[in-house]
């Protein structure tokens, strides 16, 4: 199974948090895509055409601000090229975007799964985020996405701002679960340097809540969504039975993907060990010079690095990682130091071995991403 990954970089505005590539420049779209339809055209005949690709993802950005028109061409360009035989085709879009007429052209042309970012429905903790929708237009998308007939669809929350109690995230929640949504991300606010909300943290403008406040925001999220038969199966990301998302989990398994359009990052599995290259996060760059777009360096990656890849990302899922797997595709064993440390985690109730699978217990995925790099720290 392969995947390919699309970044559209347009977005109406700066949301305060966000440090992923993008532009606001709206007349630059119709050039872009025609810069899309050449890199995605660049494929065909090729290593990467060869095999099946299963899932696909329009990211950002922000997809929706493209039209079904425009989007249309993209999907006829990756037909072409590419031997599509999708299970997932996912597209991220903002509420403020969506029109019942929109979400039918995106299922008619195959998109069968919405990502919506609708962040919090309360309106200042919106302006705080400095997003572009407001409540109404998230409660309107929802019915929207109810009632389009997509067969499944997420809906992203951040929890964690400054100022933002118990009862606010409470209150999100109960607003959402009104919805019966099929799939959750819930991502822990991050204050990254150069965004907005990084420049007022520094400046003292801003405190981030206590890492106990955040904690207790996420027992509360874990528990009402388990409540309503939505299941934690990653770190950040909640779904009922079935629903689990294919291209992400792709990802974390370490299947080949693609990544088309500036900024996007591409992972191809070798005989070896592994391969991975970016496109550079400049739109110029990329509508001027198409071969000029992606990274004149790949990243060669040896089955060691890639083995501590797979423990990292399989711990961060329910599903872990098996012992065999590791040895048998990564030729990689534990040592005894990380041998011990598992042990020792496993008393501490951190950890559990299920046959030949190891697994954090839901203590353990609490605090994965610091348990792992101990983990990795014994190597």
């Amino acid at each position: 199974m392969a995947g390919i990954y699309i970044h559209i970089p347009f977005c109406k505005q700066a949301c305060s948090y966000c440090d992923f590539y993008f532009v606001t420049r709206k007349r630059l779209i119709d050039p872009f895509v025609d810069s899309l339809i050449k890199e995605i055209h660049s494929y065909r005949d090729t290593l990467y055409s060869n095999e099946n690709i299963e899932t696909v993802y329009l990211g950002g950005g922000t997809p929706s601000q493209l039209s079904s028109v425009q989007l249309k061409r993209i999907f006829d360009a990756l037909g072409e090229s590419f031997s599509l035989q999708p299970v997932e085709v996912t597209m991220e879009m903002n509420p403020d975007d969506v029109t019942p007429d929109y979400l039918k052209s995106l299922l008619d042309m195959g998109i069968n799964r919405a990502s919506m970012g609708v962040q919090s429905f309360d309106e200042n903790l919106l302006q705080f985020m400095h997003r572009a929708h407001t409540k109404k237009e998230a409660l309107a998308a929802l019915e929207s996405l109810q009632t389009a007939g997509f067969p499944t669809y997420t809906v992203d929350l951040i929890y964690g701002n400054p100022g933002q109690t118990l009862e606010m995230l409470g209150e999100d929640i109960s607003q959402l679960l009104q919805y019966d949504p099929p799939h959750i991300s819930a991502y822990s606010l991050t204050v990254e340097p150069q965004t907005r909300l990084g420049k007022q943290v520094k400046l003292g403008r801003i405190s981030p809540p206590e890492d106990d406040l955040v904690a207790e925001h996420f027992d509360l999220l874990t528990k009402r969504f388990s409540s309503a038969g939505i299941e934690q199966y990653e770190v950040s990301n909640f779904s009922k039975p079935g629903k689990e998302a294919v291209h992400n989990s792709n990802y974390w398994n370490h299947e080949n993907y693609l990544g088309l359009g500036p900024s996007a990052h591409s992972f191809w599995l070798l005989d070896d060990g592994g391969m991975r290259w970016e496109n550079r996060s400049d739109i110029k760059n990329y509508m001027d010079d198409l071969s000029a777009g992606s990274s004149t360096d790949p990243e060669k990656l040896s089955m060691y690095s890639l083995a501590e890849e797979r423990l990292m990302l399989g711990l961060r899922t329910k599903w872990g990682v098996g012992f065999d797997e590791l040895r048998t595709r990564y030729n990689y064993e534990l040592n005894p130091k990380q041998e011990s440390w598992i042990e020792y985690q496993k008393e501490q109730g951190m950890l559990k071995t299920d046959g030949n699978v190891l697994r954090f217990t839901s203590e353990g995925l609490k605090i994965a991403d610091l348990l792992i790099v101990d983990l990795l720290s014994k190597s």
